[in-house]
């Protein structure tokens, strides 16, 4: 396994895969070298020294207007590899508010009250870029003491980038929102709705489940609940048979020069011990 994801503290199938098998498609290009193809008597030696080196439509709407939350539609994941223009710098926003007196603090969130507000007009005529300007420009001038306000506003904005399809950047706003709120059923709710959007089933399990704990009628949470595991058996095992077929692509590519391939050795499972052993067959 490579030094990046040794020091990787979670690491997704997905990327197992691309590491395991990074080497394939250099390997299918040095295929096409004539001299690669060598007698099954030759050693490694022989094979080294000839040149073979083996190497949503319906978003749930913001905080004051929405009751049914309702994601029907999950389109492809459309988020640009483009800079964050509508990151908060806390740090920033923390020091800016060190010698601010309380009516200036209270001056502030009425301020990012009025802005939220311009931010839901703007979402429900489907203004969702000038939304998010809206809600973000209150982020930056919250006072951070205002907690429940704040996550109310990264809630409210990652509801228009759903509508934008930029479901990443909604998942993140929905964590903050969340770690400002940790009951704050709207954010897992839209959390849940984007992790599906990008096929993140896992995760969007525990967020369904994490709102029934909240709140166990929750009609949307109970039907996904027996959902989404189907879907997810599903998922691991294309995975599993993607991971095997590139595996055995990789094996068959060292050992095509030798005469042979993965079909020459079998895995039988010992009934007993549970292990398995590999036998050569000719």
């Amino acid at each position: 396994m490579s030094d990046r994801l040794k020091n990787t503290n979670t690491i997704s199938n997905e990327e197992v895969i691309d590491d395991l098998t990074k080497d394939l498609e250099f390997l299918n290009a040095e295929e096409s070298t004539a001299n690669n193809v060598i007698n099954p008597e030759s050693t490694i030696e022989d094979f080294m020294n000839s040149g073979g080196d083996a190497q949503t439509t319906d978003i749930p709407y913001t905080e004051e207007y929405d009751k049914d939350d309702k994601t029907s539609d999950y389109r492809a994941e459309s988020d640009k590899d483009e800079s964050d223009t509508d990151s908060i710098d806390e740090e920033s926003l923390k020091d800016a508010e060190l010698d601010l007196t309380d009516d200036q603090r209270e001056e502030r969130r009425v301020k990012a009250e009025s802005l939220k507000n311009e931010g839901n007009e703007a979402f429900k005529i489907g203004e969702y870029e000038k939304s998010v300007e809206k809600y973000t420009e209150g982020l930056r001038i919250c006072p951070l003491q205002f907690e429940q306000q704040r996550s109310i506003l990264y809630c409210n904005r990652s509801a228009a980038k759903m509508k934008l399809e930029k479901y990443k950047r909604a998942i993140k706003d929905c964590t903050k929102a969340i770690e400002l709120d940790e009951k704050y059923l709207k954010a897992y709710n839209r959390r849940a709705q984007s992790y599906e959007a990008t096929e993140k089933f896992d995760e969007c399990l525990v967020d369904y489940k994490k709102i029934l704990e909240i709140d166990p009628g929750h009609k949307e949470a109970q039907a996904a609940v027996i959902r989404l595991p189907p879907l997810i058996e599903e998922k691991n095992e294309k995975l599993k048979k993607e991971m095997l077929g590139k595996l055995k692509d990789l094996g068959n590519m060292i050992l095509k020069p030798f005469g042979l391939s993965t079909d020459n050795f079998q895995m039988e499972q010992d009934p007993e011990s549970k292990g398995y052993k590999i036998n050569f067959k000719q």
